[in-house]
């Protein structure tokens, strides 16, 4: 991690979801904020998405793992949240898988502290993403990407995911954005934690 500590990666724990929610609407910002309208942006409310996420935290463990990157000091300085391919025409705001029995995985999200992007905290989160959804028989990875989003691109790209075709628009109040969705095929290459 270009002279740093070695990356811990761990299951969350409920009492995570506040400094998740909050470095969720860090990423946010930083990522969108050309993107995206400003307006959009300054009504997160990290407060509210941890109140809303703790009401499914536990019924959703079955089947949604949510992993963070802590450092040293136990501070949480990444999240990726993994769980079923929600569908073609559902973008990262849901919908169904396009075959009954697709067994697909997903990555809903994977954030990490603006000021650590680059570190190998990104790439240390994805492999044990791509480990676990191995390890529950997956057969492909998904996920939705804004299309303007490129360094998100680069990194997924070099991680053995393509874009698929699949497109979607996403509802950033009241304006539509677009989003393509990447797969990554078993044994896709590429993907190093280090």
């Amino acid at each position: 991690m270009n002279g740093r500590e070695p990356v811990r990666v761990r299951e969350a724990a409920e009492a995570d979801l506040e400094a998740v929610a909050a470095l969720r609407v860090r990423g946010w910002w930083y990522a969108y904020r050309r993107l995206m309208p400003r307006e959009y942006l300054e009504a997160m409310d990290a407060t509210a998405y941890a109140a809303r996420r703790r009401e499914t935290f536990a019924e959703t463990r079955e089947t949604v793992t949510d992993l963070v990157a802590v450092d040293g000091g136990g501070r949480i300085t990444g999240w990726a949240a993994l769980g079923p391919c929600r569908g073609e025409g559902g973008g990262s705001g849901g919908g169904g898988c396009e075959e009954e029995d697709c067994r697909d995985g997903e990555l809903y999200a994977l954030y990490v502290e603006p000021e650590l992007i680059g570190s190998g905290l990104g790439r240390a989160l994805l492999a044990e993403v791509v480990r676990r959804a191995d390890a529950r028989r997956m057969p492909r990875l998904r996920l939705w990407v804004v299309e303007g989003n490129e360094r998100a691109r680069r990194f997924y790209a070099a991680a053995g995911f393509a874009p698929d075709g699949a497109r979607s628009l996403f509802d950033a109040g009241g304006t539509p954005v677009a989003e393509v969705r990447y797969t990554r095929e078993p044994g896709g290459a590429g993907l190093t934690a280090g």
